[in-house]
């Protein structure tokens, strides 16, 4: 130990060698398909939200995955993750995303082998993480108590349009959003329009709840959210129109596993083709073929 301290340079060398080995255990449980078949079992990330996953051990996306590893011969496990921490549990580094900007920060214990509850595809995701084909539509809609003043827009053929025709009603007016999620107020400018953004201080399950309570005249949801909320509260709440392009969910995966993303891709053609998929679909979100039905000719 004292001959290493007389040699300050090989110190500084195995220091930084333990950090390199520091920084590889965050990511060695990181597997591709090969290492997810030898383990036996696929982790999948997932946060209750919506009618993707129940917290009740069902839901759109728990079923799509159990069939999934069942046709990869694996056994399925569910991993409960946070809208903070999912990427880091995914790709073994903590991530801090601002906007569209994203920057990699220390070492976290990967949890599982990928992300799927209704996660939007979006550009910040998309330098950190590989995502999967399209397996849900989606769009941000501007959602408010049915008691508001405000009318839902009268829709154009151009989303553009429609999206600056809402934006223009929400000057002065309380609007609810939440951070580091598709609803993230940065994403669609909210700020530039002048309306009283309230980052919400809870989970994308309770927003529609929370206007309903009082706490804003109203909130930005994302479709499937929208669906559910439409459902359980009909009658008691509406939606103006739209604040972003159609967007669409996909099942995430760390960049390091493109055999394993290449095999769900697979999969969810021919679960298209047998109609499994459809079946799946239409048990969580009756109404979604209605709402998006060249989404769904298409697929």
């Amino acid at each position: 130990m004292a001959h290493l301290n007389r040699l300050p340079g090989r110190s500084i060398v195995l220091h930084a060698a333990m950090s390199v080995a520091v920084l590889l255990c965050g990511t060695a449980l990181a597997g591709d398909l090969a290492e997810v078949k030898k383990s036996g079992v696929l982790r999948h990330l997932g946060i209750p939200y919506a009618n993707f996953i129940t917290g009740d051990g069902d839901g759109m996306d728990v079923e799509l995955m159990q069939l999934f590893a069942r046709s990869q011969g694996v056994r399925y496990e569910y991993v409960r993750t946070s809208w903070d921490s999912a990427m880091e549990d995914l790709i073994g580094r903590k991530v801090a995303a601002k906007g569209g900007e994203v920057e990699l920060l220390s070492a976290t214990p990967v949890k599982g082998d990928l992300i799927a509850n209704g996660y939007t595809v979006l550009p910040w995701r998309q330098k950190v993480v590989a995502f999967s084909h399209s397996t849900f539509p989606s769009q941000i809609w501007l959602v408010a108590r049915a008691d508001s003043k405000l009318r839902p827009i009268k829709p154009s053929k151009v989303i553009d349009k429609d999206i600056t025709q809402v934006k223009a009603l929400l000057k002065g007016r309380k609007v609810l959003a939440l951070k580091k999620t598709c609803l993230d107020p940065d994403l669609y400018d909210l700020y530039a329009t002048g309306a009283d953004v309230i980052c919400f201080n809870g989970n994308l399950n309770e927003l529609a709840p929370a206007i309903l309570n009082g706490e804003a005249e109203m909130t930005i949801l994302d479709v499937p959210d929208a669906l559910v909320a439409l459902e359980k509260w009909a009658g008691k709440i509406k939606v103006i129109g739209p604040i972003s392009p159609r967007q669409e969910m996909a099942v995430a995966f760390p960049q390091t596993s493109p055999q394993l993303r290449e095999a769900f891709n697979t999969f969810l053609v021919q679960s298209r083709k047998d109609g499994s998929y459809q079946r799946i679909v239409k048990k969580y979100y009756p109404t979604a073929f209605a709402s998006f039905p060249e989404y769904f000719r298409s697929r």
